[in-house]
């Protein structure tokens, strides 16, 4: 039996800032639940992609139609009945709103982290397209989850698997979601 039936489908889209660890925390879910995976920056259209690999912050009308593709993704998963993980920097609550809109399967995995740390991973990461000068950019634009949206906020700066149990534990307590159980892990 499917251990989030009961609940119908969650999509986690995993938030934060660029260098947070939004990659490898889904990674850690998608391992711990066995969902279907998308990288959110894989649905950037062309331009957004040579903007920012230019240095050039994305606005709002960059942004608007790559989140409706990723909304479009998730709505598609939703009514197949497929629960699913999606990096997404989302990092507006009228974005969040949008990724949400007609759809309730949506639940946040905030990946928070400290300005130094963000900085140290993003300049010392390779085959990224994305340069740490748009840091800045990002941590002005971020508005964090708040309470009364769905989801959870988590550091990242602990050990990858502790983000993971950490947000799990989260998921389980608001949506009843929990991985399959497993004989011995290591």
């Amino acid at each position: 039996m499917d251990s989030h039936s009961s609940a119908g489908t969650t999509s986690i889209v995993v938030m934060g800032v660029s260098g947070s660890g939004k990659s490898t925390v889904a990674a850690g879910l998608v391992e711990e639940l066995g969902w279907e995976f998308a990288e959110g920056d894989d649905f950037h259209p062309p331009a957004n992609v040579e903007k920012m690999r230019s240095g050039t912050p994305l606005d709002d009308d960059d942004r608007w139609p790559w989140l409706r593709r990723l909304a479009d993704w998730i709505g598609e998963h939703e009514a197949a009945g497929t629960s699913v993980v999606v990096t997404c920097s989302a990092l507006k609550r009228s974005y969040r709103e949008l990724l949400r809109d007609g759809h309730p399967s949506v639940w946040f995995a905030h990946v928070t982290a400290d300005r130094e740390l963000l900085r140290d991973r993003v300049e010392h990461r390779s085959g990224h397209y994305m340069p740490s000068s748009l840091l800045e950019s990002q941590l002005a634009t971020l508005e964090p989850l708040q309470h009364d949206e769905p989801g959870a906020a988590i550091s990242g700066a602990g050990a990858p698997e502790d983000v993971v149990r950490q947000l799990l534990a989260a998921l389980g307590a608001e949506r009843g979601v929990h991985p399959e159980s497993r004989e011995a892990s290591s």
